[in-house]
């Protein structure tokens, strides 16, 4: 029954990789075999327990537009993205849905991380965790999306000055 589950369970991995197609990644069989083991692996780890297919064909739906990830490092990002969901459902004491936090992890992946999976492991998730265990659900009215520069500890350029400053050297 466990050697069914896990056929099926790369079957998903294996469908959900024809999304990246058309963005130029894809996943081979190996990679999907390595994607579920290393899914077994980050659940014990993090003392989980999940029924069906998984979080990783969500993530590989999710993640397969980013800039910020190539074919080389394809199915080795989709695993560490794993690792990093299983871990901040912990962190976030489960308060946070699939979708929540997933489109969370997007939206810093792409915006505020630039593709470092450990500065969004270890800072912008890090810091949302721990507003959300403090009481915060203001994510909920969208979905995850657009919250983290209410807790972002680091100046960020500000593209719009930067811009207007720009323009103001060139025009004199």
């Amino acid at each position: 029954m466990v050697l069914m589950q896990q056929k099926n369970q790369i079957a998903k991995v294996m469908e959900a990789g024809q999304a990246g197609i058309g963005y130029g990644l894809s996943l081979s069989e190996e990679e999907a075999k390595l994607i579920v083991e290393a899914r077994t692996h980050a659940l014990g780890q993090e003392r989980r327990v999940e029924f069906g297919e998984g979080i990783a064909p969500r993530i590989i739906y999710e993640f397969c537009d980013s800039d910020f990830i190539s074919q080389d490092d394809y199915a080795l990002t989709i695993i560490r993205l794993q690792d990093i969901f299983y871990l901040y459902k912990n962190e976030t004491q489960d308060e946070l849905t699939d979708e929540e936090l997933l489109h969370f992890m997007k939206e810093q992946f792409e915006t505020v991380c630039f593709g470092d999976l450990d500065y969004l492991e270890g800072t912008c998730l890090n810091i949302f965790s721990q507003a959300v265990r403090a009481g915060y659900e203001g994510y909920k009215s969208l979905g995850g999306r657009g919250e983290y520069g209410k807790f972002d500890e680091v100046k960020r350029w500000d593209y719009e000055l930067y811009l207007e400053a720009l323009r103001e050297l060139c025009w004199r």
